[in-house]
């Protein structure tokens, strides 16, 4: 994916909850993104390991990117997630989402979540709808 610059770029820029955590977008375009987040101290559960709350926010953030990287806005209607292997602090963790199919005014894509070594950490499945009007602000 060549970078440049479609919606999905002007869209991160406005999500100040993505770009808190610390998630950088790395490309997005022709209805694919790839965004990384570094896992940190705050983001672990009592088990020492990535809260699933933090990784489907990754996953969720990179399903945003590519099914807003054609424009016109798009929502989530939904999304899943299944986690395979756990994340730990100083992990760098990558999320790259890929449009399997768009239909009408509806799409769905998959996320894969590696941790920096390669290892699949989480696999999402989102759905997304293009409303008939854009979400008011």
């Amino acid at each position: 994916m060549a970078e440049q610059r479609n919606p999905a770029y002007d869209m991160f820029a406005a999500d100040m909850a993505s770009r808190g955590l610390g998630i950088e977008l790395v490309e997005a375009g022709d209805g694919a993104a790839v965004a990384r987040m570094p896992v940190t101290e705050a983001m672990l559960n009592g088990h020492a390991i990535a809260h699933g709350g933090f990784v489907f926010l990754l996953a969720d953030t990179a399903f945003a990117l590519a099914c807003n990287s054609r424009g016109p806005v798009t929502v989530a209607a939904g999304g899943e997630i299944t986690f395979v292997r756990p994340a730990r602090a100083g992990d760098l963790l990558t999320a790259r989402a890929t449009e399997r199919t768009r239909y009408g005014r509806s799409g769905i894509y998959d996320v894969t979540v590696t941790r920096d070594d390669g290892e699949v950490v989480a696999e999402f499945r989102g759905r997304s709808r293009t409303p008939a009007s854009p979400p008011s602000t």
